[in-house]
């Protein structure tokens, strides 16, 4: 069984556990929807990036295609005849170094030097060949030493004529092959099995850093490709997530505040006992009145129990005072009215049986216990004495007085529970005008015994008697408190010593039964439940 501290304790550790999950989640979830963004743009850029330098290449190019035709026309013809346009053409395109002329293997023409008479194969060994080439190569007369891409074009069929037009990759690579670090560290041209990078030389041999990322885009009109190498993606993605640190601490603290709100009744004891109604698992007992004189069973004090499927059984003591402080005693009282009605059949249907149904002062407020009995109990027409037994926890209103003289118009019996523990018991006794008193069963305890509660016992039996109001004696759990309690004038009593609190069901089985009381209703069973 658990107590209270306990079981709030276990709520709030819960929705503590809740609050820290979502917030741990939120910025988990932001730090990753983030580190994917992020990666997903740098993939984006380096994409571009690579795509931006083939184009510009393939502009470079298709302008010197859209003039080939003319360049074409000029090979074979003298030197000093075409040397003014091929310079025209070499300063129109602006990033021809310079364009040569050959025939039969030889370059004759030269938009720089010329006039010219060396074969091409003495600085291109592929050279001259049947079929259109790009070659990036190593320039070996103007500025030696300095990179050249070189675009040649046949004009015959045997390939010993054509164009040759010298590309200043050198000044190109500068405008379109430079690295974007941190994300792009390297960047590289490749054209048939030669490499040019960045700000370096030709070369025919490629290599990269371990761990580096690697993305290869191709040329879909000329034989040549751009590789973009850096630390990756993901990688710098990494790298930066710290940055994005306070904007998902900041959106876990707001969404755990919002859960911590937003559990403040799911996550809660009260919720419980909503949902325990809502349910049905609050089930009803009973524990009998006796008539000590003739041991015979005159009524029963309804008593409420729950097995929550969630926590097990939970005493009384936990879920009543809890449910009274959270306001939830009403829907609780209105429960037990219903669930009576609707097990009604388990008691005899004689107008001398007493149904005991405990009800809180705050239930009396606005006529509510009135509606309640209205709806609930009145119109079932029961033949059963019904007897509310108030509870001494709360102070009544001014107001709630004129709700008990309408109960009393419609035959019901008030009775003080508990009576000597609560607030102002002899307050109650002039305004109320109760008919019943039930003496609590610690006064009921200390019979035979020198404590004070002793004579208290003796003082409230004495007062009922004088104010002619019938005594109920609570707690009787031997022998010597029964015959005590008979020998002053005390005949209803209830407690152990008769029966212990069972579940409605039960009690017709115990009720053939239970005269004279059997032996196994002598006190030394374990009850199922405590009783309050």
């Amino acid at each position: 069984m658990q107590n209270a501290q306990t079981i709030i304790k276990n709520y709030r550790r819960k929705r503590v556990i809740v609050c820290v999950t979502v917030a741990l989640l939120t910025l988990i979830l932001t730090l990753g929807i983030r580190f994917v963004s992020q990666r997903n743009a740098n993939q984006e850029r380096i994409l571009d990036f690579a795509s931006y330098t083939v184009r510009s290449l393939d502009n470079v190019l298709l302008s010197l295609e859209r003039r080939r035709n003319l360049l074409q026309t000029l090979v074979g013809e003298p030197c000093p005849q075409v040397h003014l346009v091929l310079r025209k053409q070499a300063a129109i395109l602006q990033t021809v170094r310079s364009i040569a002329l050959i025939k039969d293997g030889i370059l004759y023409c030269s938009s720089i030097f010329g006039s010219r008479n060396v074969l091409v194969r003495d600085f291109q060994p592929v050279l001259p060949a049947s079929k259109p080439k790009l070659i990036l190569s190593t320039d070996q007369w103007l500025l030696k030493g300095s990179p050249i891409l070189i675009q040649w074009t046949p004009i015959s069929p045997s390939g010993e004529d054509g164009v040759m037009e010298i590309v200043n990759i050198d000044l190109i690579t500068r405008m379109i092959l430079e690295p974007q670090t941190p994300l792009i560290t390297d960047v590289v041209l490749t054209v048939g099995d030669h490499y040019l990078r960045y700000g370096q030389q030709v070369t025919e041999t490629l290599s990269f850093d371990d761990g580096d990322s690697l993305l290869e885009k191709a040329s879909t009109h000329y034989p040549f490709s751009i590789t973009v190498s850096g630390p990756g993606p993901g990688e710098m993605a990494l790298i930066n997530l710290p940055t994005q640190l306070p904007l998902g601490l900041m959106l876990s603290l707001l969404l755990g505040y919002i859960a911590w709100l937003a559990t403040a009744r799911r996550m809660s004891f009260t919720w419980e006992i909503n949902m325990g109604i809502a349910a049905r698992e609050f089930e009803l007992f009973c524990q009998p009145l006796v008539n000590a004189r003739t041991q015979d069973c005159i009524g029963v004090e309804i008593l409420l129990r729950w097995h929550n499927p969630r926590q097990g059984w939970i005493s009384p003591e936990v879920f009543i005072p809890l449910a009274e402080e959270h306001n939830l005693i009403v829907p609780l009282t209105r429960y037990v009215i219903m669930e009576t009605v609707r097990q009604i059949g388990y008691f005899p249907a004689s107008n001398s049986f007493q149904i005991g149904i405990n009800v809180a002062a705050s239930h009396f407020r606005r006529a509510t216990l009135l509606q309640d009995l209205n709806r609930a109990w009145f119109s079932a027409k029961p033949t059963q004495q019904l007897i509310i037994e108030l509870t001494e926890r709360d102070d009544l209103l001014d107001v709630d007085y004129r709700i008990v003289r309408e109960l009393h118009r419609e035959g019901v019996k008030l009775a003080i529970d508990d009576f000597g523990t609560g607030n102002s018991s002899l307050s109650w006794l002039e305004k109320l005008h109760p008919d019943v008193l039930k003496i609590d069963k610690s006064f009921t305890t200390a019979i035979g015994t020198d404590a004070v509660n002793s004579t208290v016992t003796d003082i409230i039996i004495a007062l009922g008697q004088r104010l002619n109001i019938e005594l109920v004696a609570e707690g009787v759990e031997t022998e010597e408190q029964s015959r005590y309690l008979r020998r002053h004038g005390v005949h209803n009593l209830q407690g152990f010593f008769y029966a212990r609190p069972m579940p409605l069901r039960e009690f017709p089985k115990w009720l053939a039964e239970s005269s004279p009381p059997p032996a196994h209703h002598n006190g030394h069973i374990v009850p199922l439940m405590p009783l309050r």
